[in-house]
């Protein structure tokens, strides 16, 4: 029996219900912080040789120079060749699509006259960008492609990917979304030390500008550490998926897209609203019935008694309003007509619209990023997207027969702030 909770919209205390459900403290061990403050300090100390000792330390390898631990355009080029024919054309066509949708995000620099004074924006390439890519048992080629294409996209000049290969073992399918996302460089190395080695530089790997990919509580840590002296993405909760349900879907499909998320680990959530309460026992039901068939299924339990709810709500107006409260990762609208609600979703990271289109698409190859906002940041967060690697730069040219008027505007308010100095450069272009 799996005891997934179950709440109603019409409780007393369902908003206090609903805020415990939702509550969850990203709270950082101090002796990981400890650890990772440790070894970042080292690396920025005594960079390759810190690093090839951590590298050896903990990925259980023997190597004695830096250099050892790049890959070459061949390894990768190697690992593609290597995969069997339907994975690599799977990994193509979600290339393909990755592309093509990203593509459409590209910005154009823009400019315009006010007066006679020309005003604007500068839109240029990050120059070098590092990918943090897990290793081990979690890899996940499918971050490649997510993390590196749209960065291609934008024009960053160099991408070094990192990924720790324990054991020395390395995982064919990732190194094969490198060769075709046209990663540039690629080191085997992982943790907080490949953190630090982006964000710092050493002897051989340089220094990026910023740093972006999922990993564990060591490299979540490490990034928090280098912001500031280099750009991160995020760092991202526990995955999230809600179902907005009319009823009128099969039980077990939506018992599948729940799990979907429940088996990436025992704090995912996943939730159900529903306004049918025999349709939320059918989906009990369902969950019944599949969970043991599962593989991982004893996360997927962990995950939905933790932190999974199946809820019944008044009507599907009702729905949407909670779903904005929650500001899900991802948002399925398994609903008749599911764009007419569209309108009524304020905070989400994706939406997944209608019955057939299920959260796994978005994750693989459906096209948009599946880099999202966690832990109800989808308020005020977006998806991960060319747009992060890029940086916009202001133009301003004024024009001789505006700096009387500009110069007397920022004189008085310069002035008023009490910075003679603003106020005397700006008097200078119209008073001599």
């Amino acid at each position: 029996m799996v005891k997934i909770k179950r709440l109603n919209s019409t409780d007393v205390d369902f908003q206090s219900n609903l805020d415990n459900l939702l509550a969850f403290e990203s709270a950082q061990d101090d002796t990981i912080d400890a650890t990772v403050a440790k070894i970042l300090a080292d690396i920025r100390t005594r960079k390759n040789a810190a690093l090839i000792e951590y590298t050896n330390r903990f990925d259980r390898l023997s190597v004695n120079t830096a250099q050892e631990l790049e890959l070459t355009h061949d390894d990768l080029q190697q690992a593609l060749a290597a995969l069997p024919t339907e994975q690599r054309t799977a990994l193509q066509q979600a290339a393909e699509r990755i592309r093509s949708y990203h593509e459409k995000q590209l910005s154009a620099s823009w400019q315009y006259y006010d007066s006679h004074s020309l005003l604007g924006q500068k839109i240029t390439p990050l120059d070098r960008v590092g990918l943090y890519v897990p290793g081990g048992k979690a890899s996940y080629p499918s971050s490649v492609l997510m993390n590196a294409i749209p960065a291609k996209v934008a024009g960053v000049k160099e991408l070094i990917m990192v990924v720790p290969t324990p054991n020395g073992e390395r995982n064919t399918m990732v190194l094969a979304a490198a060769a075709i996302s046209q990663v540039d460089r690629v080191f085997t190395i992982g943790g907080a030390q490949a953190v630090g080695a982006l964000a710092y530089g050493t002897e051989t790997i340089p220094q990026v500008d910023k740093i972006v990919g999922p990993g564990n509580a060591y490299v979540a840590a490490a990034k928090r550490r280098v912001f500031g002296i280099v750009g991160i993405d995020m760092v991202a909760g526990p995955s999230e998926i809600l179902v907005i349900c009319d009823g009128k879907t099969n039980p077990d499909w939506i018992a599948m897209d729940l799990f979907s998320q429940a088996e990436h680990d025992e704090m995912a959530q996943s939730i159900l609203l529903c306004p049918d309460s025999d349709f939320l026992q059918q989906v009990l039901q369902s969950i019944e019935r599949l969970l043991p068939e599962m593989p991982r299924k004893d996360i997927i339990r962990a995950s939905l008694e933790n932190r999974g709810a199946l809820i019944q709500v008044q009507n599907l107006q009702e729905a949407c309003e909670i779903s904005n409260k929650i500001a899900p990762e991802h948002l399925e609208l398994s609903i008749e007509q599911a764009e007419k609600w569209l309108d009524n979703i304020h905070h989400a990271g994706a939406i997944f619209i209608g019955k057939n289109t299920c959260e796994a698409f978005g994750d693989y190859c459906a096209g948009p990023n599946h880099v999202l906002p966690t832990s109800r940041t989808a308020r005020f967060s977006s998806p991960l997207g060319v747009y992060d690697f890029q940086k916009r730069s202001s133009l301003i040219q004024v024009g001789q027969q505006d700096t009387a008027k500009l110069g007397e505007i920022a004189s008085i308010l310069a002035h008023g702030e009490g910075l003679q100095a603003h106020a005397r450069s700006a008097e200078y272009r119209f008073k001599g």
